[in-house]
C-alpha cells in the first residue's frame, strides 16, 4: 500500500482517543463484549480509526461470541499486515493497517469453514464505521 500515514507520537496523541491510542499505538485490546462494534451489524464498511483506510466490509463481519468484531477476510488483501507477535507467551498473527501500521487485533485459524477458516478478531476501538447509503 503506497502513501503510508507517519506522524509523531504527538500527533498520534492529538488524532486518537486515549483508548484508540492505547490499541492503535501501543497494541493494546480491550475488554471483551465492551467494543462498541462487537454486535453490530449494520450494512457498511470499516474503516482504520487512524488513517481512514477501508479494511474489512460489513459482509464479512460474523458473530464468532468471542467479544470483539469477528470478520472473515479483509476488504482488499493489502489494506492489512500480518506479523508473528509472541507476547503474553503466546503465538499469534497480529494484524495492523497497512496504511499507518495501527495495531488492530490478531487473526487465527478457527473461523467459518465455509469463508476460509480465518477468523480476524479486531478491537472497535480500531475501527470507525460508514454505513452503505
Amino acid at each position: 500500500m503506497s502513501d503510508k500515514v507517519e506522524l509523531t507520537e504527538q500527533e498520534w496523541r492529538e488524532r486518537l482517543s486515549p483508548e484508540q491510542y492505547h490499541v492503535l499505538r501501543e497494541a493494546g485490546t480491550e475488554r471483551a463484549f465492551t467494543g462498541k462494534y462487537d454486535k453490530h451489524f449494520d450494512e457498511g464498511e470499516y474503516m482504520c480509526a487512524g488513517c481512514g483506510t477501508k479494511l474489512f466490509a460489513s459482509d464479512a463481519k460474523y458473530n464468532s461470541g468471542c467479544g470483539w468484531p469477528a470478520f472473515t477476510r479483509p476488504a482488499e488483501d493489502d489494506t492489512i499486515e500480518e506479523r508473528r507477535d509472541t507476547s503474553y507467551g503466546m503465538i499469534r498473527t497480529e494484524v495492523l493497517c497497512a496504511k499507518c501500521g495501527g495495531h488492530l487485533g490478531h487473526v487465527f485459524p478457527d473461523g467459518p469453514p465455509e469463508e476460509g477458516g480465518l477468523r480476524y478478531c479486531i478491537n472497535s476501538a480500531s475501527l470507525d464505521f460508514e454505513p452503505d447509503n
